[in-house]
């Protein structure tokens, strides 16, 4: 089973509701929470554990041998982030900035070994053991790179390889493909928002995409005594969405946070908030 923590806004406190849900979860579930915000992963601050066993991603990246090249500039034919680019005389070259890794260069080459397979590094994934008796996988996309793709699919594939009983994503910020890709076979979003005009706005977006992936969505608001939720009701109606928490804005949760004691391990009122929301969810996904 997998469920997602999402929400079009960064900062609205995703990663605070992802890593106290897994907590909460845990003593229903075996799992094992994934954080998919490749660009500024920080589940494992919140949780205070270091990142542990790092594997390497590495993005598919052609070589040309021009002893063997015969230039008839198919590989640029079919490249389709123009990352190939051809002299006169047909000879290709690379601009690896481009290339998307996608080896159709390699595929339609006429010639055995005119394109040899190279490698780029991308990113890292991380398995690390956290104190609270479930696994955290990390992606983290290497500074500099634009491409934050493979990195999503490889910490997702590395999450799924432990064969838990459940699979809990935390999203990046926005609808991007990456976000959609981290979202896929999601039986749950959670769509977590706040009393602001953007916050109500990309709160649509992700609800459209929720509709779109024909996945239900439940909407947790954070900081929700700030006022001005009738948007995000009348958003949430919209979508035939429901709201299921609300987490208040509190001094308990910004120490904790600061802390890097997850709130949902003290004895504070809201820690109530995510213990009764990993309820419902274990009603519904046992129901």
């Amino acid at each position: 089973m997998q469920i997602a923590v999402s929400g079009g806004k960064g900062g609205t406190g995703k990663s605070t509701v992802a890593t106290n849900l897994a907590i909460a979860l845990k003593d229903y579930f075996d799992l094992v929470l994934a954080d998919l915000d490749v660009e500024a992963p920080n589940d494992h601050i919140l949780l205070g554990v270091e990142l542990q066993n790092e594997e390497a991603v590495n993005l598919f990246m052609p070589r040309f041998d021009y002893t063997k090249c015969i230039k008839c500039r198919r590989c640029a034919e079919v490249c389709e982030e123009n990352a190939i680019i051809t002299m006169k005389d047909g000879t290709p070259f690379l601009m690896p900035t481009l290339c998307s890794g996608c080896a159709a260069c390699e595929i339609v080459c006429p010639v055995g070994g005119a394109i040899l397979e190279g490698k780029k590094l991308m990113g890292h994934t991380y398995l690390t053991e956290t104190p609270y008796g479930f696994p955290l996988i990390t992606g983290r996309l290497l500074e500099g790179e634009e491409r934050a793709m493979p990195i999503v699919v490889y910490a997702k594939n590395r999450a799924k390889a432990l064969e838990k009983e459940l699979l809990l994503v935390d999203t990046a910020a926005g609808t991007s493909n990456t976000v959609s890709k981290a979202l896929e076979d999601s039986e749950l979003i959670i769509a977590v928002t706040e009393p602001t005009p953007l916050g109500v706005h990309d709160l649509g977006l992700i609800l459209e995409l929720a509709d779109l992936m024909d996945v239900e969505a439940w909407v947790v608001i954070n900081r929700s005594n700030l006022g001005g939720k009738e948007e995000i009701e009348r958003i949430t109606r919209r979508y035939n969405a429901k709201i299921v928490a609300e987490i208040p804005y509190s001094e308990n949760i910004i120490r904790s946070y600061v802390g890097g004691i997850p709130i949902v391990l003290s004895e504070h009122e809201e820690a109530a908030v995510f213990k009764n929301l990993a309820g419902e969810i274990v009603k519904y996904l046992e129901g």
